[in-house]
């Protein structure tokens, strides 16, 4: 269950960062980062009577801490792609918050069989190449300059996925609560600090709301993940298998042209789903 909890909030982590990418093509990226939040935190709040459970002061922190660390990812990630690098800093993100959920998987105690391991790296090495919108060259020339902050946003976004395996089991999707409403006072903080508007443009205004109902859900999927039996190294791994999702929709719906190493990164990824779900 674990397993295919954390496929499906790849798939709909994908498809809600194709739409908040359309949206940010309309409207300014704390525009859509703030509203999308919020969307996300509106559709949670309608589903919590259901979905909710009882959480200690200890787990409300841990899920406020996932909030703060996501966020910072998004705004290291986007101020980065503003610098023009986007074929170097998406693989790279990518693969980072993919290794930091195994890492401290596997160092607390996680304990994956031959055919998961193999799974995982190959898993590591689809994200990247998949993420590689401009060729393996685009790699090749990149400065170490542009490596750094794409590693800090890599970081943040795989902290936010440990941090959230730190929640009860028992706890349902309150957690999410505490750390949408945190994530959410972080970016409201720096768009204010650097005045910029929050106000999108009326067209863009449906993707955004789409977007964030779509990231509270895959928010909420992986949350789920966690909950059940399984492992962090696995689970993380494969919600971070999310850059499928997105380039495919980018080829379906935009018909963008897939380069050769993005062709071989699916192929990779579909190896790799099906080496880590192999029993034992």
């Amino acid at each position: 269950m674990a397993v295919l909890l954390a496929l499906t909030s790849a798939v709909v982590y994908g498809a809600a960062d194709f739409l908040g990418g359309l949206a940010s093509r309309r409207a300014t990226v704390f525009a859509v980062v703030a509203l999308s939040q919020a969307a996300g935190l509106a559709a949670l709040l309608l589903l919590l009577p259901w979905l909710g459970g009882p959480v200690t002061g200890t787990q409300l922190l841990w899920g406020a801490a996932a909030g703060l660390a996501g966020s910072t990812g998004l705004m290291v990630f986007f101020r980065t792609l503003a610098g023009g690098v986007m074929s170097v800093v998406a693989p790279t993100t990518a693969v980072t918050a993919a290794a930091v959920p195994v890492l401290v998987g596997v160092s607390t105690g996680d304990r994956v069989g031959i055919a998961a391991t193999v799974g995982i790296l190959l898993a590591l090495v689809a994200i990247a190449l998949v993420s590689v919108e401009e060729g393996l060259g685009a790699l090749r020339a990149a400065r170490p300059a542009a490596l750094a902050p794409a590693l800090l946003a890599g970081a943040a976004f795989g902290l936010f996925f440990v941090l959230l395996d730190r929640t009860g089991d028992d706890s349902g999707l309150t957690p999410l609560v505490a750390a949408r409403a945190a994530s959410i006072g972080l970016v409201l903080l720096i768009a204010g600090a650097a005045r910029r508007s929050l106000r999108p443009p009326r067209a863009a205004l449906p993707l955004i709301v789409v977007s964030g109902i779509g990231d509270m859900a895959a928010n909420a999927l992986f949350l789920l993940a966690t909950q059940a039996p399984g492992q962090l190294a696995i689970t993380g791994v494969l919600a971070s298998l999310y850059p499928v999702s997105t380039v495919v929709l980018a080829q379906a719906v935009l018909r963008e042209r897939l380069v050769g190493a993005q062709v071989v990164g699916l192929l990779t990824a579909a190896a790799a789903v099906v080496l880590i779900t192999v029993p034992g």
